[in-house]
């Protein structure tokens, strides 16, 4: 069900298990079966290396053979984990200048894992301008949109798309390729908080980037990444997302930074409110200032203001529960959109039996923490004929955009696919209250 002025679109966006990354893999032992002075790894390498030429070289057939249907530069890719096993190892585990090509790159795969990491669900995305508008027809505009996969084990990766909205609004997504690149990643400690450069340049197209969890606070997962592009005062731009990293037993909120979409910064926000979920950044300075909204209390929307773009404390809370559909909790859907009323933001409420809507409220601009409406109905909620999916009863998105006083809205729906619906801005403006 939904409002009447939303349009829903015949694009459907769903996970496809033929799309696979080549993740690192790390085997370890259990506590009480550790050896200090051989441990897993070397175990497997000395096993590799004791292997003659002939069964090197069968081997290595077998992996290129099953790598090389849905993966490019293999070699290159497998060279580079040896040496990353060897890099970890301190040296430990074999001198490099003993081991033969052939050999390196076997060993390499034995540290890696194909990993089909959209198998179970891809949803919750979020969407904003493309920075590359060359060859674009006139009146027309390229978007990104970032989406939430899952994969063996409910371990959440991000991946993207590209798409094109058209002069007449029309919207279409491009299909994406059936390679997937894993980055190079760099580790980047950055005042004593671990975080991750990320180096996709090996990625022909963005749908080939995938992100998948690299450091231990991402372990299970990087969850509904909020993308949003991001003017500075001197009207120079960056791309950020604030995405939440699941260890398995913490979630806390975290940075992804980019300019282009080429490589990134992944780094941990500080601060009091950094401890929850669902912070989405404002798309420039509000008097100064970085503006975010945030529930880092699981209950409420909070206005958070901050002189240091990954220092978060204190903050306001400017929207509660006042609706039956928002009785549970309310969180943001996404970074607020600029429009001449003020700041639209699109909001998340759950009610009864855990179902997710989606409505809307409008912030002052220049004021944010004062709230002239809202929504008092959905603007989308479960609908009888979709409830049904990896979490039922869900409609959710990490963001929209708005071109002219259209809005562009895509959403997951029961933790499961994704599509997207469209509004005019006046007419949500109208519903609220």
């Amino acid at each position: 069900m939904s409002a009447s002025f939303m349009n829903h679109l015949p694009i459907m966006l769903r996970p496809d298990p033929s799309r696979t990354v080549v993740r690192p893999f790390v085997p370890g032992d259990p506590g009480a079966f550790a050896v200090a002075s051989m441990p897993r790894s070397q175990r497997i390498i000395d096993r590799v290396m004791a292997l003659g030429h002939e069964e090197v070289a069968r081997e290595r057939r077998k992996i290129t053979e099953s790598l090389d249907e849905r993966h490019r530069d293999v070699d290159a890719l497998l060279m580079r984990r040896f040496d990353d096993v060897i890099d970890r190892c301190g040296g430990f585990c074999i001198n490099p200048a003993a081991v033969r090509p052939d050999q390196a790159l076997l060993i390499g795969a034995y540290f890696c894992n194909e990993y089909s990491f959209e198998a179970a669900a891809l949803f919750n995305p979020s969407m904003v301008i493309h920075p590359d508008q060359s060859d674009v027809p006139d009146g027309a505009v390229r978007f990104i949109m970032a989406l939430r996969a899952i994969g063996e084990g409910h371990v959440s990766s991000v991946t993207f798309r590209t798409g094109l909205i058209g002069a007449d609004e029309s919207i279409s997504v491009d299909v994406p390729s059936r390679t997937a690149v894993p980055p190079i990643i760099l580790q980047d400690e950055h005042e004593g908080l671990l975080g991750v450069k990320l180096l996709c340049g090996g990625s022909y197209t963005l749908s080939e980037t995938v992100l998948f969890p690299m450091t231990p606070s991402q372990r299970q997962g990087i969850e509904d990444l909020r993308l949003v592009r991001f003017v500075e005062d001197d009207g120079s731009e960056r791309f950020y997302g604030t995405y939440t990293a699941f260890s398995g037993a913490a979630a806390r909120s975290e940075l992804l930074d980019t300019e282009a979409f080429h490589n990134f910064d992944m780094r941990p926000l500080r601060g009091d409110a950094a401890g929850g979920k669902g912070m989405a950044l404002f798309p420039r300075r509000v008097g100064g200032k970085y503006a975010m909204l945030s529930r880092h209390d699981n209950e409420n929307i909070w206005l958070l203001l901050s002189d240091d773009l990954e220092t978060w404390n204190g903050g306001t809370r400017i929207l509660c529960p006042r609706y039956p559909w928002e009785f549970v909790q309310m969180g943001n859907c996404g970074s607020p959109i600029e429009i001449d009323e003020g700041w639209l933001v699109l909001t998340h409420g759950v009610g009864g039996v855990r179902n997710y809507c989606i409505g809307a409220c409008l912030l002052d601009k220049d004021d944010p923490g004062k709230v002239l409406a809202r929504t008092s109905q959905p603007l989308l909620e479960p609908a009888q004929d979709n409830r049904n999916g990896y979490v039922p009863n869900v409609v959710y998105s990490c963001g929209g955009l708005v071109r002219g006083r259209t809005l562009y809205l895509p959403y997951g729906v029961a933790d499961d696919f994704a599509t997207i619906a469209t509004a005019n801005v006046s007419d949500i403006l109208a519903a609220m209250e």
